[in-house]
């Protein structure tokens, strides 16, 4: 009984500290998709600027066009790319942040494992 009652506390405690470590990483993962988005939208925003100072100073229509051209055509590889980016930080934080859990689990799994086949002994 008092086994039980140890391995119980054992996977209170465990539990406890996979939580712990799961919010540690998932805060420094959230960190680094919201320090990258910050710095996408810094980026987007000066190109944005450059663009429309090249169009004020542009003196003909076709001119206009192929700079807005160049502008839409660059914006949207940026966004592809930097979707691509922002998609692998979030795989890597649901990846990381479920990685203590795996360990708890195959911890548990084993400890009532054993118990299990004794108790059916029995």
């Amino acid at each position: 009984m008092n086994q039980q009652f140890e391995a119980v506390q054992k996977l209170g405690k465990d539990s406890f500290d996979a939580t712990v470590k799961a919010f540690e990483v998932a805060s420094t993962g959230t960190n680094a998709i919201v320090v990258e988005t910050t710095d996408y939208a810094k980026k987007s925003f000066q190109h944005s600027a450059a663009t429309f100072e090249t169009l004020v100073g542009v003196k003909s229509l076709g001119k206009a066009i192929e700079v807005q051209a160049d502008y839409v055509k660059s914006a949207y590889e940026g966004f592809v790319a930097q979707s691509a980016k922002t998609r692998e930080l979030y795989a890597k934080l649901a990846q990381d942040s479920f990685a203590p859990f795996g360990a708890l689990y195959s911890a548990t799994q084993s400890a009532v494992t054993p118990a299990k086949s004794t108790t059916r002994a029995k």
